[in-house]
């Protein structure tokens, strides 16, 4: 019978034999918890998180922090180097000392004559006593075992490759944290943009229900036409659409950035931070890839990867080495009301592998060939990665052309339907040009957020390319 080792709450609880009930005082009951409204407790340890009562105030800071801890992806990452280093320390076990204790008792008895013992056939000179044909004993016995690798070479590879598979996981990680920046800052950066639009909308639709007063107004004093009115009335409900069709791109996009940082899809959110907007000097080509090279995740993951596979061949490659391990046990072993006597036993076995040539070769040239993939990958991502830097440069300085003409140009649009409002204000013209100017202003500021928005998630595409959106990000958006 194996020894069982018990907690010590359950130890005291079995030594000190049955407990009396006693009637509790209200003094000595603990305080019920008071419960998080904000968050619901699941079985297995798991959170759920609730809405919050009103509109939660969210800053692109806090909406990272967030995903960074709620973000499922995240979560599964973190779960699996908690599962990779499990691994390792259960590799690790292979080449420590292993020592176990183990008791056991055991009661038998026997019925000698119906085995075919009979004392009479027993023959020896001068005994004249007798022997019971039924017999019982009870022998009890309590050893320590002990099992010992003292020379395995495959196995210290293999806990070595353990170790990398171990920085592997680490990395993947990181690399997780990265994609779960990149994707949240996005994300939010696109709500703020739908808000502009929305904004922009609102006051140019103010704007129509001026000229649509001023177009009536002058048809009642006989000096405007009933055109000029049906144009500034399609005008205005054009724009009662757009704004419609903002608000519910807004809400849309708002219930992405929910899912991304882990909060339920009613929660109301109210975004603190507006379009950020700073000119980015960009690093020489030569130096972002160096900073590549040292910063990239999936770069170091894979470089990890081939060095996890290089010690996996080195541990097939000694497979053909001879291993020497030990075993032994002490303990007593006795009749349980008797004596007892030490018993004890050591074994060394050194062990030769001669006949196993087809399956070594075999997991050798597997191994081998795990190398030779790796390291092609790792030369492929190089290549990659220069690639996708100079991409994203040229996408970081042509949006940041798009946005100084896309502000030249809203100045220009203002100026002209400032002009062709005078103008008509004046009597000098119809209100078609004005409806006209007021179209090309809401085209013009609509491309002045999309090219805004454009040169952030080029700025963050640029930061997760060089390895360093997770802790640049706010330096790269210039905030």
């Amino acid at each position: 019978m194996k020894l069982t080792l018990f907690p010590a709450a359950m130890l005291g609880l079995v030594l000190s034999g049955p407990i009396q009930a006693q009637q509790p005082r209200a003094d000595d009951l603990p305080q019920a918890p008071t419960p998080n409204p904000s968050v619901m407790q699941l079985p297995g340890g798991v959170t759920v998180q609730r809405a919050t009562p009103g509109t939660l105030r969210l800053s692109l800071d806090e909406a990272i922090e967030l995903g960074l801890k709620h973000n499922l992806g995240m979560q599964l990452s973190v779960q699996n180097q908690r599962l990779v280093h499990g691994q390792v320390l259960t590799v690790k076990n292979n080449l420590m000392p292993s020592i176990t204790a183990t008791a056991r008792t055991a009661t038998q008895e026997t019925n000698l004559a119906a085995m075919g013992f009979k004392p009479q056939n027993i023959k020896v000179p001068g005994f004249t006593g007798t022997f019971p044909e039924i017999v019982k004993v009870d022998v009890t016995a309590a050893q320590l075992n002990l099992n010992q690798q003292l020379f395995n070479v495959p196995a210290y590879y293999m806990y070595r490759a353990a170790q990398k598979a171990d920085e592997v996981a680490s990395w993947s990680m990181l690399n997780q944290r990265g994609t779960v920046v990149l994707n949240v800052a996005t994300q939010y950066l696109r709500a703020v943009a739908d808000a502009a639009e929305i904004e922009n909308a609102r006051s140019l639709l103010k704007a129509d229900e001026v000229a649509l007063h001023q177009a009536e107004d002058s048809h009642a004093a006989g000096v405007g036409t009933n055109l000029d009115v049906l144009r500034a009335r399609v005008q205005l409900q054009t724009q009662q659409q757009t704004l419609i069709n903002d608000e519910n791109t807004f809400a849309k996009d708002k219930i992405s950035l929910n899912r991304m940082i882990g909060l339920p899809a009613e929660q109301e959110l109210e975004l603190t931070d507006t379009t950020p907007y700073a000119e980015f000097a960009q690093l020489p080509l030569d130096d972002a890839m160096k900073l590549a090279f040292e910063r990239r995740k999936d770069l170091r993951s894979l470089q990890a990867q081939e060095e996890l596979a290089g010690r996996t061949v080195k541990a097939v490659k000694y497979e053909r080495l001879p291993s020497l391990a030990f075993d032994g046990y002490y303990g007593v072993l006795g009749e349980t009301t008797g004596l007892y006597h030490g018993v004890f036993t050591a074994t060394g076995k050194l062990t030769f592998p001669i006949f196993q040539e087809g399956q070594l070769r075999g997991e050798r040239e597997v191994a081998e060939a795990q190398v030779t993939g790796l390291r092609q990958q790792v030369s492929s991502l190089k290549v990659s990665i220069e690639q996708q830097i100079r991409a994203s440069m040229m996408d970081v300085a042509t949006s940041h052309a798009l946005v100084e003409v896309a502000r030249s140009n809203v100045d220009l649009a203002s100026q002209q339907l400032q002009d062709t409002t005078d103008r008509y204000v004046a009597g000098i013209d119809d209100n078609l040009p004005v409806v006209q100017a007021q179209a090309s202003l809401a085209a013009a500021k609509s491309r002045l957020v999309q090219t805004l928005y454009q040169y952030n998630q080029a700025k963050l595409t640029l930061a997760r390319n060089t390895g360093v959106v997770e802790t640049q990000y706010k330096s790269y958006l210039g905030r």
